[in-house]
């Protein structure tokens, strides 16, 4: 997105298509005659449904203390649960984007 140029409203930018957009919301700001509407832009999920069912049973495990490691530890963090979640979710074929490849 592109920040409008001085003379411009606070807060907007410029959409993909051209149009103004709120910057605080996900929302595209289109104008008719002079009264300006506001619609909801749509966005693509990144990971489905079933993913964020298979994320909250490994949150679950964890919690409860049965979710294990691959070496057979307790997971503690908060962070390796929602990575095993979605490891579990990659290898029943559910849509979630690959993992990223080494460390930045």
């Amino acid at each position: 997105m592109i920040q409008l140029q001085e003379g411009s409203r606070r807060g907007l930018e410029i959409g993909s298509h051209g149009t103004p957009v709120d910057a605080e919301s996900t929302r595209e700001l289109i104008h008719k005659g002079d009264q300006t509407v506001a619609t909801k832009r749509s966005r693509k999920r990144k990971y489905s449904r079933g993913t964020s069912k298979d994320v909250e049973g490994a949150m679950r495990r964890r919690k409860r203390g049965t979710l294990r490691s691959g070496k057979g530890g307790k997971v503690k963090s908060r962070k390796q649960a929602i990575a095993i979640g979605l490891s579990e979710a990659r290898k029943k074929g559910k849509k979630v984007p690959r993992k990223r490849r080494g460390r930045q």
